[in-house]
């Protein structure tokens, strides 16, 4: 995998590009995506961005998402963009399998693979250019940077500042996060000369769910989580019956892994959801305990070091048993 700073001459040239993020994309991957489609499509290129998946209604605010295509819904026209593309940014995913049912027509692609990510253990071979920094908060940065790299800083403009801006903001946990780096808050100083509204972005993510979701939640806390005071960590089992019963839709548990972090002395936090296909688990720590190297060994996933998540093709019942018998197996680093 070449520097991606190799491609900044080659910029100069309109060619067809596809911008992925990966399945189920959260405002990071969502953002840092749109970003740099205006940026791109503003020099001239020729561009789509395209979700293996949909992806939460919350995410509809930002600007430019109502050209982004479901690859899901749109399967023939997707594969057609990515065989004629020159060029495919993969953006906030480092493996190919990220993009579910893309995962082979992006690998049979002619088009040159380009990736910005910032996950641990990126798949280098599978890119022909590209920048993979752990240190970084968020692809939305590193999409910032390479902006600014490119001598274009001049095309960010109040659209891209609302993208870029949701994306750092909500993979920092609005800025709390150790990633909220110096060079994150100078990026941001950056946006907000734009002009644009931070209050209305906050409002879009954090404000914009029905009713039922927060009743979910209540629901999901109360008869739902199990703290597990021997090991430092709290368990939140979700069956499929409950998404059934709240109408819980694409995106409404974000954010439902951190609530057991905020118990005094929970040190790792563990949501696992029965969604029918398959079980997906997503896991939060606070200090030394490492989730993403967990994730690896136990349920097939990854991320970062405080933040991961994994799946299971087991039952409900026998993931949840597999992840307490994991506990056993790491209790000394969860004292």
């Amino acid at each position: 995998m070449q520097p991606i700073t190799n491609i900044i001459p080659l910029l100069k040239e309109p060619r067809n590009i596809v911008i992925v993020m990966h399945q189920k994309p959260d405002a990071d991957a969502m953002g840092s995506s749109l970003g740099l489609y205006h940026v791109l499509n503003a020099m001239g290129h020729h561009l789509n961005v395209i979700s293996p998946t949909n992806w939460a209604d919350w995410l509809g605010w930002m600007p430019g998402a109502e050209k982004v295509i479901d690859y899901e819904l749109n399967t023939a026209e997707s594969n057609r963009l990515l065989e004629k593309a020159d060029w495919i940014f993969c953006l906030d995913f480092n493996v190919l399998h990220r993009t579910r049912k893309m995962t082979e027509p992006i690998s049979k692609a002619p088009g040159t693979r380009i990736l910005i990510d910032h996950h641990q253990q990126p798949q280098k071979e599978a890119f022909a250019y590209g920048i993979s920094d752990t240190s970084k908060s968020s692809a939305s940065e590193m999409v910032f940077d390479f902006i600014e790299s490119a001598g274009q800083g001049v095309r960010i403009n109040q659209e891209v500042a609302e993208c870029l801006y949701a994306g750092v903001m909500t993979d920092t946990g609005s800025f709390r996060f150790h990633s909220s780096s110096a060079s994150v808050h100078r990026m941001v100083a950056v946006l907000k000369d734009t002009g644009f509204d931070h209050t209305k972005v906050h409002e879009n993510l954090f404000d914009n769910f029905l009713e039922n979701r927060l009743r979910f939640i209540g629901h999901a806390l109360f008869n739902r989580m199990e703290v597990l005071y021997e090991y430092n960590t709290a368990l939140i089992s979700i069956p499929w019956k409950d998404l059934v019963k709240y109408q819980i839709r694409t995106g409404d548990t974000e954010g439902l892994v951190n609530y057991p972090l905020t118990i005094q002395g929970i040190k790792f936090a563990a949501l696992i959801i029965d969604r029918d296909e398959e079980i997906k688990c997503s896991f939060r720590s606070k200090g030394d305990f490492d989730v993403n190297q967990f994730a690896r060994n136990y349920f097939e996933g990854g991320g970062h070091r405080n933040a991961a998540g994994g799946r299971s093709t087991d039952t409900l019942d026998q993931t949840t048993q597999r992840f307490r018998a994991s506990l056993k197996e790491n209790a000394l680093q969860l004292q």
